[in-house]
């Protein structure tokens, strides 16, 4: 069986409309959505709403982990927008999740990401598409468990929840073969961004399971350009699936 897995989409329409040919089973991640894009900051809602140079500014303040003065300055910029910002998001996140949703291949496996907004993806859902949150499904013979959303930081980026919620979600999946979130476990090598030079959240929980349930693998995103994109603990192989915005290409598996 050979499944293709892709996670941090944000918003690579043409690469995701490729991304399934060959597959026997495709598997999404999360973070459909592009709202700020640390490599073009042109790109991403946040630019197509209030333009690339304060788009460059907002991204040099959290760059520099001066997140008051981040927060407080992209405050005034949502307040500035006629309405209130909330119009002004769900239009921009609307118009990416109908290109995305369309684009994404048939039939799926989905879970969320941390930047994703949940409560839309039904208005967009296609025939074969099958979102699971703390769920497991069977594929090919063995149980896929499935973990989305992120934990909470400093970032506040929509979708991310308490530990206590994050662990019960694990723990709903029980034991798996295939352990798929979009957050790594709670290990640094894997968790550490190179280029943005910092430290993303883990799971203690994901880690946890893994100890006491060895899945055959735990397949999660999250970190674009991780120090360490696969790890072994005990007889769990650990793989960071990539960046799909930057790659284009699934990390494919093969059982």
């Amino acid at each position: 069986m050979r499944i293709h897995v892709v996670s941090d989409v944000h918003g690579n329409v043409d690469a995701l409309r490729r991304a399934g040919e060959g597959a026997d089973v495709f598997i999404c991640l999360g973070d459909l959505i592009l709202f700020i894009d640390y490599a073009d900051h042109g790109q991403g809602i946040f630019a197509e709403l209030f333009g690339q140079e304060n788009a460059d500014r907002f991204i040099a303040l959290r760059t520099e982990k001066r997140f008051a003065e981040a927060r407080e300055f992209s405050r005034r910029l949502w307040d500035s927008l006629e309405g209130g910002a909330w119009p002004h998001i769900e239009r921009a996140v609307r118009r990416q999740y109908a290109a995305l949703f369309e684009a994404m291949p048939s039939p799926a496996y989905l879970t969320y990401g941390n930047v994703d907004l949940p409560q839309m993806w039904g208005d967009y859902l296609r025939e074969g598409h099958r979102v699971l949150d703390g769920e497991v499904a069977e594929i090919g013979g063995l149980r896929f468990g499935f973990v989305g959303g992120g934990l909470r930081t400093v970032y506040r980026t929509p979708n991310e929840i308490d530990d206590e919620e994050y662990a019960a979600k694990v723990a709903a999946v029980g034991e798996v073969d295939v352990l798929c979130c979009h957050i790594p476990p709670a290990v640094p090598d894997l968790l550490y961004d190179t280029v943005a030079r910092r430290f993303e959240r883990g799971s203690e929980a994901v880690l946890e399971a893994i100890h006491r349930t060895r899945p055959r693998y735990v397949l999660f995103g999250h970190v674009h350009q991780p120090l360490a994109k696969r790890m072994r603990i005990g007889r769990t192989e650990c793989v960071n699936v990539g960046h799909f915005r930057a790659a284009g290409v699934p990390y494919v598996l093969e059982l």
